[in-house]
């Protein structure tokens, strides 16, 4: 099919949630993506941070076939290896103690707040319920992962949300402080705010946060689903920020391209969801599994240390053109924000699209990058030549 008959289709068969960017995709290879007509584009958003490794990974597609023609599902009723050994390998890399498997970031957010919840109630009874959350988050598209989101835009059309969320600006400790008042069970943050426009939480705050919610017996629940599987140049981000959680979430990466997300509980709480208390058909998937286990083989403590490296040799490259449409850099690793000085983000995502750059935006004035963890160093320069001559045409 031509790219123009399957935005024919598109238009005709499917419901219109997303506002799409003008352009089809057919296939790619490491960090280059294609239309049906060959056009080349340099991708700097992996699928909104899904596809780690990279397109055209063969090690990644061998290991689905494999697993594809052993077993493709099961249901949890029933052990199978993959999803077992995907455990052990989170748990042995993260220094936490147990996991459960769900299929996607909101999914898993649900259960994180379920497990939060369950934990209070389990110790204090009733009447101790509340999350707070911070201004600017961003936790997922379900009724209750709407109600944890700390936006006001998201807050619309599908009334009553889920109670029992309030929000508390970010980086505010006395804010913080302030509102884990009686009836709190959990606090729950991103330690950098993605969707938000890339913000990431300072590290003495988050530390004194985590004091503050050992204090008072509150969980410390962290969102990685964006900032999880190496995107910030560690496996997860609370590794560089000198915490422990009591338990985080990951999804996007974790499968490379398969729909996989779970929580990961430390040992106080990897007890608190016993049988019943929650489930889901395809969680831990064999395939989905199979998948990670890749993915997380090709993320080793080397691959991971070039995510740091390439993030900062794309500052430093932003940084160097010293063009006043560019104002803040921010994030880690390769989750970058980058804020624009009188210019809409979107009209540039869409101008560096047309130019064979794609590329994202965050919050109200930010691009965002998030490229494959793989993208080579040529990938990288060719995608910021783009960029860089899209923004020279705003000065």
């Amino acid at each position: 099919m031509t790219s123009q008959d399957i935005k024919a289709l598109d238009a005709g068969s499917v419901i219109q949630t997303y506002g799409r960017f003008d352009v089809a995709i057919d296939h790619g290879d490491g960090s280059r993506l294609y239309s049906p007509e060959g056009r080349e584009y340099i991708d700097f958003t992996s699928g909104i941070g899904v596809n780690s490794i990279g397109y055209a990974n063969k090690k990644w597609a061998e290991a689905i076939y494999n697993q594809a023609l052993k077993l493709g599902h099961i249901s949890n009723l029933f052990y199978t290896e993959p999803y077992a050994r995907v455990a052990a390998e989170l748990t042995a890399r993260t220094g936490l103690s147990k996991v459960f498997f769900a299929n996607a970031g909101g999914e898993a957010n649900e259960g994180l707040i379920k497990l939060g919840r369950k934990y209070s109630h389990d110790k204090y009874g009733d009447g101790r319920s509340t999350i707070l959350t911070l201004v600017q988050s961003f936790h997922g598209r379900t009724i209750s992962t709407l109600a944890a989101t700390g936006q006001d835009a998201f807050h619309k059309h599908f009334f009553p949300f889920t109670e029992g969320f309030r929000y508390v600006p970010a980086n505010d400790f006395a804010a913080m402080e302030a509102a884990i008042t009686p009836d709190v069970a959990a606090v729950m943050v991103e330690l950098i705010q993605g969707e938000g426009g890339v913000l990431p939480l300072d590290v003495e705050y988050v530390k004194a946060v985590r004091k503050l919610c050992d204090e008072r017996d509150v969980l410390l629940l962290v969102d990685e689903v964006q900032t999880g599987v190496g995107r910030t140049g560690t496996l997860f981000a609370f590794q560089q920020y000198g915490i422990t959680p009591d338990a985080i979430t990951f999804a996007k990466g974790i499968a490379g391209g398969l729909p996989m997300g779970g929580i990961i509980a430390s040992e106080k709480t990897a007890t608190v969801l016993g049988a019943g208390d929650h489930a889901t058909t395809f969680g831990g998937n064999p395939i989905a599994a199979a998948a990670a286990l890749e993915v997380l083989a090709q993320l080793d403590d080397a691959t991971l240390a070039e995510v740091g490296k390439k993030g900062a040799y794309i500052r430093d490259a932003i940084a160097s053109w010293k063009l006043p449409v560019v104002g803040q850099t921010r994030g880690l690793g390769l989750m970058l924000g980058v804020s624009t000085v009188g210019a809409a983000p979107k009209a540039i995502a869409a101008q560096c699209i047309e130019n064979g750059l794609l590329i994202l935006t965050a919050g109200s004035d930010a691009l965002r990058m998030l490229p494959p963890l793989t993208i080579t160093y040529a990938e990288i320069d060719a995608g910021l030549a783009i960029l860089k001559t899209v923004l020279e045409g705003y000065c």
